[in-house]
């Protein structure tokens, strides 16, 4: 993994010594809130419903074990003993005091981590595939690539105050983990005929009140022209992006107002008239930090001592059948560690786990963990020999919960119980449809399905590319929750269809109870899907399912 050089070192020095000015002003009333706003979102820092929140870049997901360790001792000393994982693959502190900020910032520093771009209306952390370089599936690991967008987007001076927020996602496989299409610029990573890798660029995409999947602006680049290219995209969009009204000012919008034909001939042209000034220097920066990114030294050995776990403890099966991926090297898994525990918030780790999850990474995995966008901790490199010890050491931490991709593995957002943005809550329906169907022991006969909660219309959830969305809304101050049908984030996205008219707070766990079981009566087979059912069937029957009344008024 990339390694912060004495430039990267004294870049974070000087900025936090700035914001540490700064929050000294806010403190003795130099500064209004009003003005301290912009500064502090220059640094991560929001004013949340009851408290400060401090948002945290893991750049593509990637942590070694100090810096986890790190994140648990912020949790521990300035916080309230956790932290939350976000779908942005950062982490959320929710109750930092004001003063406290420069300091944390300063403990970031030491371990190589920072709040920089984590939020204002400039270029997000960029965020990756979170099996980059372990996936058996994949063309080439893209955190390379991802690592080289950081460091030109960090304090860009032309894109720090962008129309609106901006979002790049870099995936290196066929198979798209880290939902490319719903981004302001997706790169997946392809070959073209001659078996050279590059880029298929989609931009465009986008969730929130206008959710759409975003369009392919060139099927494939090469990896030498993706930096011009990226900042051509970007340039046009700062020119062409509305400011008049903060709702229509994504490139979205952008896109689907210029058409993408115009856009794409605007973009050629700046790329054309920008990609003699990078001369070549964006390569040879590449090439440095493709050395960063080198496999670890796999080693060998025999797999016995996990095939025998296997058959002498049913639990230990069940969690390697649903937490275990398919690694690229021999002997290898990539292990997913459940922050889903039924009942439990989605995404949330206690300092006591996070020292767990730095000591197996240092132990067993290489020094190498990921954080997914769906709110999960990756062991992406594990000898599947330390399968059971790594296991056992899961359970004692309550981090062993066998769930990954199903049903109670939810998204959630945090909602109204912190969120500002908020109009219903989030994490207590996650946690109760997590607790309804560990009653019913219905999870792993289900299969594969994705549940997504947005507690706003923001969608920060995830709810639209749900294959059960459920948003909460506002309605006459009651919460009311609206399902979609039907969304996938996948290299095939969709957005979920709206099933019709929302549910109260009483009424969406039943409603989901019975979409769920509706659907175990209308797969054709144990092996197919909620999504394959619903895109074989269509909407009908599941509307039927959640609507009864409706549909026996309908019948008659």
């Amino acid at each position: 993994m990339y390694h912060y050089n004495d430039f990267d070192t004294a870049f974070l020095a000087e900025r936090n010594a700035q914001f540490r000015a700064q929050v000294a002003r806010r403190i003795d009333g130099s500064l209004t809130e009003d003005e301290f706003k912009p500064l502090r979102l220059m640094n991560g820092l929001y004013l949340q419903l009851h408290a400060y929140m401090l948002r945290v870049a893991i750049p593509y997901g990637t942590l070694n074990g100090a810096q986890m360790r790190k994140l648990a001792e912020i949790a521990e000393r300035w916080d309230k003993g956790y932290g939350h994982f976000t779908t942005r693959q950062n982490i959320q502190y929710n109750w930092p005091k004001l003063q406290d900020v420069p300091d944390i910032l300063d403990a970031l520093a030491e371990v190589g981590l920072h709040a920089i771009q984590t939020s204002g209306n400039t270029i997000r952390n960029v965020t990756a595939d979170h099996f980059a370089g372990a996936a058996a599936d994949e063309v080439e690991d893209p955190r390379p690539v991802a690592e080289l967008l950081r460091q030109w987007s960090t304090d860009h001076p032309e894109f720090q105050f962008l129309p609106r927020k901006f979002k790049i996602a870099v995936s290196g496989s066929p198979v798209d983990r880290a939902v490319t299409k719903a981004h302001d610029i997706g790169l997946r990573m392809v070959r073209n005929d001659a078996g050279e890798p590059g880029f298929e660029v989609i931009v465009g995409g986008g969730l929130g009140r206008t959710p759409m999947i975003g369009k392919v602006i060139a099927p494939f680049l090469p990896k030498a022209d993706l930096l011009p290219y990226v900042e051509a995209i970007v340039s046009v969009y700062n020119l062409l992006g509305r400011r008049d009204n903060k709702y229509k000012a994504r490139i979205k919008i952008t896109v689907h107002e210029n058409g993408i034909e115009r856009i794409r001939a605007l973009v050629e042209d700046r790329f054309t008239a920008i990609k003699a000034q990078f001369a070549g220097f964006d390569q040879k920066l590449l090439s440095k930090l493709e050395a960063s990114f080198a496999p670890p030294a796999f080693k060998t050995g025999n797999t016995k001592g996990y095939e025998a776990a296997r058959l002498t403890n049913p639990a230990f099966a069940s969690w390697s059948d649903t937490n275990l991926s398919a690694h690229k090297a021999d002997g290898y898994a990539i292990v997913s560690i459940s922050l889903k525990a039924h009942g439990a918030t989605p995404g949330d780790a206690t300092a006591d786990q996070m020292r767990v999850m730095a000591d197996l990474a240092e132990t067993y995995a290489h020094d190498e963990l990921r954080i997914s966008h769906e709110q999960n901790v990756i062991l992406p490199h594990v000898h599947k020999s330390d399968l059971p010890a790594i296991y056992a050491k899961l359970r004692e931490a309550g981090l062993a919960t066998a769930n990954i991709g199903l049903v109670s593995d939810i998204i959630a957002c945090p909602g109204m119980d912190y969120c500002a943005l908020a109009t219903a809550r989030s994490i207590p329906i996650a946690q109760e449809i997590a607790e309804r169907f560990d009653e019913l022991k219905l999870e792993h006969d289900i299969g594969p399905l994705k549940i997504k909660i947005s507690g706003c219309i923001n969608a920060c959830g995830h709810h639209h590319v749900g294959h059960i969305g459920i948003l909460g809304l506002d309605r006459a101050g009651v919460e009311n929750y609206q399902i979609t049908l039907g969304g996938d984030g996948s290299e095939d996205a969709a957005i979920g269809e709206r099933a019709g008219p929302g549910f109260s707070a009483d009424e969406i766990i039943p409603a989901i109870e019975r979409l769920v079981l509706g659907y175990l009566d209308l797969r054709d087979s144990a092996d197919e899907t909620f999504l394959q059912a619903y895109r074989r069937l269509g909407a009908a029957p599941f509307k039927a399912v959640l609507y009864p009344e409706q549909a026996k008024q309908d019948a008659a």
